[in-house]
C-alpha cells in the first residue's frame, strides 16, 4: 500500500512536469524558477481577465396557452350509450 502511494506521488509529479513543459513553461520545469527577478513588485502576475460575456439574446415572450372553455359537460345518458356501444363491440369480437 505504501508503494502505491509513492508511485502515485511520482506519477503526479511527472504529470505536472509534462503539463508545464507542454504549456511552454520550460524554464520553470528545468530550473524550478517560478518568480522572475525582472518583474516589478507592484505589477500583478495574473493576466488581464477576458471581457465579460456578450449580452444574452432577447427571445419573444411565450404565448399563453389557450384553455378550452367551450367544453360541454357530459351527461350520464351519453356515458351510458357509450358503455353500451363498447359492450356490444366486445360481444361481437368474442
Amino acid at each position: 500500500m505504501f508503494e502505491i502511494g509513492i508511485f502515485c506521488v511520482i506519477l503526479l509529479a511527472a504529470g505536472y512536469w509534462a503539463t508545464m513543459f507542454v504549456m511552454g513553461r520550460r524554464d520553470d520545469v528545468i530550473h524550478g524558477k517560478f518568480v522572475h527577478a525582472d518583474d516589478e513588485p507592484g505589477q500583478a502576475a495574473m493576466p488581464v481577465p477576458p471581457p465579460p460575456y456578450p449580452a444574452r439574446p432577447k427571445f419573444p415572450a411565450r404565448p399563453t396557452p389557450r384553455v378550452a372553455n367551450d367544453a360541454k359537460p357530459v351527461n350520464s345518458d351519453a356515458l351510458q350509450s357509450l358503455l353500451a356501444a363498447i359492450q356490444q363491440d366486445l360481444k361481437n369480437v368474442a
